[in-house]
């Protein structure tokens, strides 16, 4: 089971705020930003955080030795990978889509799935 965050538009209990679709965020290390940091920060609109990503990996290459170059790569990678879904949360709040609920469940329809049950009122005013 997994936890899973609901992001909704700020005032969402209006019919004409709440057209659009909730934003399910998963809690949990992302392997896709361990493995491909920008471009996934990249995919999920995070554009402050991927150009403070790359100024940090251009420091690093400038001033890190290079023996301690890779571990300090992977410890870089692992810190993104962990905080890249609290990144996105903070986006989103950001943007106007504050946390409004936490679902547990197994996979993302399934969250999107109790989270209607919860609120039938969204699912009367989402699109179809």
């Amino acid at each position: 089971m997994r936890i899973w965050t609901v992001h909704l538009p700020r005032g969402a209990a209006t019919p004409a705020r709440a057209r659009r679709m909730p934003v399910l965020v998963r809690e949990g290390f992302a392997w896709g930003a361990f493995l491909f940091a920008l471009p996934w920060l990249l995919l999920h609109r995070l554009w402050l955080e991927a150009i403070g990503y790359l100024g940090l990996v251009l420091l690093l290459a400038a001033f890190v030795p290079e023996a301690a170059a890779l571990p300090v790569a992977l410890a870089l990678q692992f810190l993104i990978g962990a905080h890249a879904q609290d990144l996105r949360r903070a986006a989103l709040a950001r943007r106007g889509r504050p946390a409004a609920h936490v679902v547990a469940a197994a996979d993302q329809d399934a969250a999107l799935a109790r989270l209607l049950d919860a609120r039938p009122d969204l699912a009367r005013s989402l699109p179809a």
